[in-house]
């Protein structure tokens, strides 16, 4: 595609007539209106189903761990749980990569594009899934034996997992803020809330959906799971952990092919006009025709840099948002990576996985408790939350969360040993803890920061919202594993109580900090959330470019 000014009637006449018009202020406003009060269609659900995809994958593959760690341990180490530090490695290592993902597919997005950042992580998934499930450990030639013998000293299985768990999480943590924006970005003003949050409402599908794969696959070996036999585990594990890799398979096409919102468009790109076409093709057909305009009209408005980032987020009102939204995911994230991802260690210490002697009644139960975990509180608690968002309000839930979990923690960091032996009521109180963060501050934490920021800094500000997070989660499953034998002898979970006491504290500050600095946004636009004034927004309108379309 080239770009020439040819002399004929028709372009002259379409200059003039942009060179006449000067309210694309007006056009712009106009465009964004039709997005806000579209009617819900079928492009709508199809943008959620494919976004929903990716977090049921992710969900899937970080939680599977929870599953897998036991596994690993009968295969390579001959008992029901793991070395200390390689437990914590392997389970540290995929929020690592999140954190890092999350930080920079967050800028990527909304430097390069939504459309042309996404897909990229799910590759990075697919790829990364399939990797783990192929590790081994490394094999040297034995001169004496004349034979190739297994030598973990060099390379091991759980060196190699941890590096491709690592890189899981960059695929993962991507995904964050690009689901989140490209849901925000599309949808209607009154269902936005609902659209968000079903979208991360996949990750409680993709929690169960590991927990009953790997139900049926250990049930499936159940008659080569013997007490003095653990070596078909290593098929288990890979089977589980292959699995992931199917959904994102699936999706991987339809992200690749998913349209470039029309806020980037209008507000990164500049280019209104094609804002304007795209936003009524696709509401009406669900895709975009070929850009093939003869005349580009390029606008001046507010452009991402960095002195313009630190100007506007130095302002408190913004400021103080992206603080809080910050805050809120790493303190939420405190407890619920340090729980989700501890949640055989928690059964475990209550008796409902045996002694761990029988490896099949161990995984199985390990199994079986995550699905009723699944089935009576996570699931639930995300759907609750999408069905009540947009009525409700995200502010009104989270606070309502915390508090909750403010409560439940308290009963359980300071009634720990005394609800213990009560296997029924702690797996209740549990279940209860477990419903609100989904109908709570795991889903509107993800939800608020995807419409809180102008477009310009949307992904990125999400970016950051949810790095923080991740950040809570690694300090968490560091200092859960540090913390959670003292006063005791390894293994003996002495310090559980403390720790539950330790997350209610969190909690708490989640809720102060939600009362203080994060708004609510139900019922208001975008740009009306972003704090910036939206009459005079273009600046200036640039001379038309001729673009032949047909080199």
């Amino acid at each position: 595609m080239t770009e020439e000014v040819r002399d004929s009637k028709e372009v002259k006449e379409y200059i003039n007539e942009i060179q006449i018009e000067s309210d694309y202020d007006k056009k712009r406003r106009e465009a964004l209106a039709e997005i806000d009060n579209a009617k819900f269609g079928w492009f709508h659900i199809r943008t959620c189903i494919v976004a929903g995809v990716g977090f049921f994958t992710d969900a899937y593959d970080i939680f599977a761990i929870n599953l897998v760690a036991v596994m690993l341990a009968y295969v390579y180490y001959g008992t029901s749980s793991l070395p200390t530090d390689v437990d914590l490695s392997l389970k540290v290592a995929t929020p690592v990569g999140t954190f890092i993902g999350q930080f920079a597919f967050g800028i990527l997005a909304d430097i390069l594009g939504r459309k042309r950042m996404y897909g990229i992580e799910l590759m990075i998934i697919i790829f990364s899934t399939l990797a783990i499930c192929l590790v081994s450990n490394s094999y040297v030639y034995d001169p004496n034996t004349k034979a190739f013998t297994s030598n973990a000293s060099v390379i091991s299985a759980q060196g190699l997992m941890v590096f491709w768990r690592v890189l899981l999480g960059i695929g993962i943590g991507g995904d964050y803020p690009l689901s989140a924006i490209i849901a925000s970005e599309f949808a209607t003003t009154s269902r936005r809330g609902a659209m968000i949050s079903a979208v991360f409402a996949m990750q409680g599908i993709g929690i169960l959906a590991a927990a009953i794969v790997s139900t049926v696959t250990v049930a499936a070996f159940q008659s080569t799971i013997t007490t003095t036999d653990y070596s078909h585990i290593d098929y288990v594990w890979r089977i589980i952990t292959g699995c992931g890799a199917i959904p994102g398979c699936v999706a991987l096409y339809f992200r690749l092919t998913i349209p470039e919102t029309p806020r980037f468009t209008m507000d990164i790109e500049c280019n209104i006009d094609q804002a304007a076409a795209d936003i009524s093709t696709v509401l009406e057909h669900g895709k975009y025709k070929p850009r093939d305009q003869e005349v580009v009209v390029k606008v001046d408005a507010p452009k991402a840099s960095l002195s313009d980032f630190f100007n506007y987020f130095g302002k408190w009102e913004n400021g103080k948002i992206l603080f809080g939204t910050s805050f809120t995911w790493f303190a939420l994230d405190v407890a619920f990576y340090g729980i989700g991802l501890n949640n055989n260690i928690i059964l475990g210490n209550i008796g409902f996985l045996g002694d761990g002697k029988d490896p099949y009644e161990t995984l199985f139960k390990a199994s079986v408790g995550n699905i009723i975990i699944a089935l009576l509180g996570t699931v639930p608690g995300y759907w609750v939350t999408v069905f009540t968002i947009d009525f409700w309000g995200r502010r009104p839930i989270q606070l309502m969360g915390f508090a909750a979990l403010t409560v439940l923690f308290i009963i359980l960091g300071f009634g720990y040993y005394q609800i213990k032996p009560i296997t029924v009521l702690f797996i209740i109180i549990f279940t209860l803890a477990q419903f609100f963060f989904n109908f709570g501050p795991n889903a509107t934490t993800f939800v608020v920061p995807g419409e809180v920021f102008p477009t310009r800094y949307r992904s990125t500000g999400h970016g950051i919202s949810a790095a923080s997070g991740k950040l809570g989660a690694i300090i968490s499953q560091v200092g859960f594993f540090k913390l959670k034998d003292i006063g005791g002898p390894a293994g003996k979970n002495t310090f559980i109580d403390h720790l539950f006491q330790i997350f209610a504290v969190f909690m708490l500050a989640g809720l102060i900090v939600t009362y203080f600095c994060v708004p609510e946004t139900k019922g208001r636009t975008l740009e009306e959330l972003s704090n910036e004034n939206q009459d005079g927004f273009v600046k200036s309108v640039h001379k038309p470019k001729i673009v032949d379309v047909t080199n």
